[in-house]
């Protein structure tokens, strides 16, 4: 007499005792583990060895990620691969293999991957992590009215030197005292993209808006913590446990919350003859026919956020970076303020024009950049086809992130890699591209907002240089200790800014 599948599982539990049904499922797990390798094609890129089901996951560190690539990229080569889940991911170094993912194969390597707690947050919409026509209209659209709206012009400009303006005055109420200067900072960085997305800015002391930049500074480093990768091997086990994959959602959601109460106020006092901002610009959009069905109530709240994120997290983090830097390099920071002083002076703020002039100071905002490396591993791409790379067979839906840490410490393309040098961006005392140098990517994919985060990198840093001396306060050693989220950044830090009497 033949039994059914379901009715002989049951009564394996029941007879069978409980060591010896753990001994069968680890023997399952043991036998798909080598299917899957089995499955693998002879020219595989190599890696390390994992567990069945959960793969390399105890094998990270997930505080230094950067220290476990390093290793794996001095056992391995330029081209490896690890597993978590079903997942393959890729880490690609130096910059030849770099190239060729995000130029030359840049129609194989396009799309973004999209996880089980990704789509959660935000299903495919957005600006970042979107693919395909949604992505290519999103980006074009974005592009187009933030143009519109003065990016790369004078008016923009003005709004950044009056920004700096309202900075250098919160940091002068500090009176010297050590203080430390993330919140000045990010207040004051993510007004410019609150003034091109929402219209307005926000005062320093706005109890609600810093409400809103702690919850998005906790989500930059929640969505790295060991619990959120778990969600991405075990979703829906995951949704029911405790952990911080739930208060990532929670402050995700509050960002999101924010932003559906900005855009509702938006709808109420929409003016057709007029165009405020980018949010007036989306919902004009949406009242055009035959636009991309990628345009929708919901997509403008994630594009919309986005911007706000990407516009307020990278450029603090690298401010952050500088002023650090500059305590730690008072006699780097002494060159800057005599070009300042010599090319500026203290009458006026300092603009782009002066740039050109100002060959030392440009070059220790990229050298902040290099050191800072606030994203080491560029924003993932992923593999939409077969394809290969050097001589590697790398199969459809590979995550793949391009290791430009190894870049930014590559002792043949920097004569100290480890040392914050500003003279790795001069030559015969003028400033000078470095190939090697992509804090912003290449490719159709780089950073939308690259012009808008160099100007407020120059016209911040130079203001904030041009008015204070930055150093540790006394009896304190300054670190480079920093947090590893979805942006590298310095842990917590006491500084004082000291005026400058000249």
């Amino acid at each position: 007499m033949q039994l059914s599948l379901g009715k002989m599982l049951p009564s394996l539990g029941e007879a069978a005792p409980l060591h010896t049904l753990l001994f069968l499922l680890a023997m399952l797990l043991v036998l798909a583990h080598y299917l899957q390798k089995r499955r693998q094609h002879r020219n595989y890129p190599p890696g390390p060895s994992g567990l069945p089901i959960l793969g390399n996951f105890f094998q990270m560190d997930y505080k230094n990620p950067k220290l476990t690539v390093q290793k794996l990229v001095k056992k391995y080569g330029n081209v490896f691969c690890t597993h978590v889940g079903n997942v393959t991911f890729m880490i690609v170094s130096g910059m030849p293999l770099i190239k060729e993912v995000l130029v030359n194969q840049e129609q194989v390597f396009i799309d973004r991957p999209q996880g089980p707690l990704h789509f959660h947050l935000f299903q495919s919409f957005g600006l970042i992590m979107s693919n395909g026509q949604q992505w290519k209209q999103q980006r074009r659209f974005a592009l187009m009215t933030l143009k519109n709206f003065g990016l790369g012009k004078k008016t923009l400009e003005d709004r950044i030197q009056e920004e700096a303006r309202y900075l250098t005055e919160a940091i002068k109420e500090e009176n010297g005292q050590p203080f430390d200067p993330q919140f000045q900072i990010t207040n004051a960085v993510s007004n410019i993209i609150c003034y091109l997305t929402f219209g307005h800015r926000f005062e320093y002391h706005d109890s609600q808006f810093q409400e809103l930049l702690k919850a998005l500074d906790d989500s930059t480093v929640l969505s790295t913590k060991w619990e959120c990768q778990l969600f991405n091997i075990f979703p829906r086990i995951m949704k029911l446990l405790p952990g911080s994959h739930q208060k990532l959602i929670r402050e995700w959601k509050k960002l999101e919350s924010f932003v559906e109460r900005v855009i509702k106020q938006h709808k109420e006092d929409l003016n057709p003859e007029e165009t405020g901002d980018f949010i007036d610009a989306y919902l004009k959009e949406l009242t055009k026919e035959n636009i991309h069905s990628s345009f929708s109530e919901k997509n403008i709240v994630f594009c919309t956020l986005d911007l706000f994120f990407a516009g307020t997290e990278t450029t603090t983090t690298t401010l952050r970076w500088g002023l650090l830097y500059m305590a730690l390099h008072p006699e780097i920071q002494g060159k800057i303020q005599a070009e300042i002083d010599r090319v500026i002076g203290q009458s006026r703020q300092p603009t782009m024009a002066d740039k050109e002039n100002m060959p030392y100071t440009n070059a220790a905002i990229h050298e902040v950049q290099r050191m800072g490396d606030i994203i080491p591993f560029n924003v993932p791409r992923m593999t939409t086809v077969d394809t290969t790379l050097a001589g590697y067979y790398v199969p459809k839906g590979t995550i793949v992130g391009t290791n430009l840490y190894s870049l930014n410490r590559d002792p043949e393309q920097w004569a100290t890699p480890e040392t914050f040098n500003p003279e790795h961006f001069l030559e015969n005392g003028q400033f000078k591209k470095r190939e090697a140098f992509l804090p912003f990517s290449i490719g159709k994919r780089a950073c939308l907002g690259e012009q808008l985060a160099r100007t407020e990198l120059f016209i911040f840093f130079t203001c904030l240089l041009q008015k204070f001396t930055f150093q540790a306060p006394p009896n304190t050693q300054l670190s480079l200790d920093f947090r590893a989220g979805i942006t590298y950044s310095p842990a917590s830090y006491q500084i004082c800014a000291l005026p400058r009497g000249l």
